[in-house]
């Protein structure tokens, strides 16, 4: 059966969430492709290519689960643990703007690397992977979290859909982190459909059916998904054309940090005065922001106008 684009203009690589579903087989999905977003986000880092592997995973890992989940707000992925890499954020918001933070030891990163074993393990170790959606003071806010176990940070949130929300998540995720070029990370999600709502398929045969969409998944390549020539449409095409696929209007993904000037005043503000004014050098207080580096900074009258 022939891919059915329902509307919207499809996109060049790069950037973007691109959602279909798989109409005989009862199953939602969605491809994330991003790399101005990357760029822009290690521009003033200076990130080892794991570090910025991990980071651009956990990014596409982002923006592919904001896709699937209904929320007006912030989605925020972050992961915390004992490991070299001990910091991994990345947050997106409904309207599709996006930025990704790291922090690691270096020294550690590097003795890690000489070592055999799978990302998580070996980069970031024992802890935590926190899923949080926060959509607004006048709504609760609501978080889910789960440890980091298996090879990756797909594996991990596998493991969080298939244990808190029950629902069969299936993840692929491919990053291209090379000098003097600009990075690339794909993701590749698909999510079987709630039992009440599906009327493609009868309930015997749902087992079959994810079984063979998962099996049809893991024979993509990353020089496939990663394809600079292959449109997302393409991909799904080789994959399903044999059971209906449909794609719908990509949602377009951009970096963008939140900080300002106004933000960093109201958490200054939150401190004790005595706390902030031992921050002073040559009189004044820099606070910068970790995700884009912008250097925020704060005169003793600005200090003290914080206060009045």
């Amino acid at each position: 059966m022939p891919i059915d684009q329902a509307d919207g203009v499809m996109s060049e690589f790069g950037d973007f969430i691109q959602p279909f579903q798989i109409e005989d087989l009862g199953i939602l999905g969605r491809i994330v492709r991003l790399d101005g977003v990357l760029a822009s986000a290690f521009a003033h880092q200076d990130y080892p290519v794991e570090v910025a592997s991990l980071l651009a995973e956990s990014m596409v890992l982002t923006a592919g689960l904001a896709g699937i989940i209904k929320f007006e707000g912030i989605f925020t992925l972050q992961s915390q643990s004992d490991g070299p890499v001990n910091l991994l954020m990345a947050d997106i918001t409904s309207d599709g703007d996006m930025r990704g933070y790291a922090r690691f030891d270096g020294e550690a990163v590097e003795l890690a690397s000489d070592q055999s074993g799978s990302m998580v393990p070996k980069f970031l170790g024992a802890g935590h992977l926190a899923l949080t959606i926060d959509q607004g003071q006048d709504m609760e806010r609501y978080q889910g979290i789960v440890e980091l176990t298996g090879s990756s940070i797909a594996d991990c949130a596998q493991e969080y859909f298939k244990n808190s929300e029950q629902l069969e998540t299936a993840i692929i995720i491919f990053s291209e982190i090379e000098a003097d070029a600009i990075p690339r990370a794909a993701a590749l999600l698909i999510q079987r459909m709630p039992s009440e709502v599906e009327d493609a398929i009868a309930h015997d045969d749902e087992d079959e059916a994810w079984n063979r969409a998962v099996a049809l998944m893991s024979s993509i390549k990353a020089e496939e998904l990663l394809s600079k020539e292959l449109s997302a449409s393409q991909v799904l095409y080789r994959l399903y054309h044999e059971d209906g696929v449909r794609v719908y209007t990509q949602k377009i993904v951009q970096h963008t940090c939140r900080c300002s000037y106004e933000k960093v005043s109201t958490t200054l503000a939150s401190f004790p005065r005595e706390e902030i004014e031992d921050m002073s050098e040559n009189g004044l207080v820099t606070v910068t922001c970790e995700f884009c580096k912008t250097d925020y900074r704060f005169s003793k009258e600005d200090v003290a106008s914080l206060f009045e």
